[in-house]
């Protein structure tokens, strides 16, 4: 009876031992934060301990524990844009205009200058200051677009998955890719400088 106790302790340390460097460099590749990606492995290393036994071996470990890592970044943004200061919230149609603000009655690109923000030396993903307001203007975005951008670049979903995600075709899923961005710059452009 104690060895089948034993066995997941077994498993799951040999897991710990096999992926912690993994699952660090991809939290820290995307939160750009020491110590917060070793917080999220932690996380991520915690709940897998409490739900080994859910864990029935239809994926890879390394894919589950990924899996799990990836929720705990994304709630992670989520709790960072909630507890900000600066409240940025637009609509779709509001997010129309401001993209097609950027082009003339001859639908030419607008001269518009650079903001200097983005002349800055500084790596702005080691700045915590700026990755809260960034989690803060994602979490503005209109529900479809930050679940475009979210799945994107936070989870690497590929495109096909994202579109059955929001039921929108590949050429509209790319325009709210686009638009998203544009009103991603105008909020850090607005709240970060």
């Amino acid at each position: 009876m104690e060895v089948e106790t034993e066995k997941p302790k077994i498993i799951f340390e040999n897991w710990v031992n096999e992926y912690s460097d993994t699952l660090y460099s991809w939290a820290l590749y995307k939160t750009s934060a020491k110590e917060i990606a070793e917080d999220l492995v932690q996380d991520t290393f915690m709940s897998a301990y409490h739900k080994i036994d859910s864990f029935k071996g239809n994926s890879q470990p390394k894919t589950w524990l990924f899996t799990i890592l990836n929720n705990k970044i994304i709630d992670f943004y989520r709790k960072n844009a909630k507890i900000k200061k600066h409240e940025f919230k637009i609509s779709e149609k509001e997010g129309f205009q401001l993209s097609d603000d950027l082009f003339d009655e001859t639908n030419s690109w607008k001269d518009r200058k650079v903001d200097p923000i983005w002349d800055n030396e500084e790596h702005l993903l080691d700045n915590e200051n700026f990755n809260g307001i960034f989690a803060n203007c994602i979490g503005g975005l209109p529900k479809k677009w930050n679940v475009a951008i979210t799945s994107k670049y936070l989870t690497d979903k590929k495109t096909d998955e994202i579109c059955q995600d929001l039921g929108v075709t590949v050429s509209n899923y790319w325009q709210i890719v686009h638009r998203a961005k544009l009103l991603l710059k105008e909020c850090l452009e607005t709240n970060w400088a």
